[in-house]
């Protein structure tokens, strides 16, 4: 009869093991390098937005926000915690809180999500300005980034 003899086995197995049930924190260090570039990409789209306060003649239409809009924005972005739903791992960006900009409609300040959501999908008082889709162009750039962060961990296991 054969008989097969391995050296080793045990220690790859051992490390698939390991590769198999991933820390919460690797997962999160995977994941925020790429959320950390999308946030950025954001940000950047936003300090870009113009800062107005007149209509544009030919639309009549507002073409961009107000300083404390602006600010507000900046100030309201963030990356939520990442969540664990079943395995699965999720990190939210997005946009909270109020500015300063009171109005009758909002003595308290207006929305930060709201106003977002005006500038990117345009109103019938503001002109569209996608700035969140523009900044999803680094889509790629952050899934490289992931990419790499978990080849690196991949091969700390494999080697500790």
């Amino acid at each position: 009869m054969a008989r097969i003899t391995t050296k080793g086995l045990d220690d790859v197995l051992t490390k698939l093991d390991k590769l198999g049930n991933l820390s919460r924190e690797t997962m999160g260090e995977i994941i925020y390098e790429g959320a950390d570039i999308m946030a950025d990409a954001i940000r950047a789209e936003i300090q870009s937005l113009p800062v107005t306060r007149q209509k544009v003649s030919r639309t009549g239409k507002l073409n961009g926000v107000t300083s404390v809009q602006k600010a507000g924005l900046l100030d309201g972005f963030g990356v939520a915690r990442m969540e664990d739903r079943g395995g699965t791992y999720n990190v939210k960006l997005g946009f909270a809180g109020y500015n300063k900009q009171r109005t009758e409609q909002y003595p308290g300040g207006q929305p930060n999500s709201v106003i977002a959501r005006s500038v990117c999908s345009g109103t019938s008082f503001r002109e569209k300005n996608d700035f969140v889709g523009r900044a999803m162009k680094k889509k790629q750039a952050a899934i490289e980034a992931m990419r790499e962060k978990a080849t690196e961990k991949i091969n700390q296991i494999m080697e500790g």
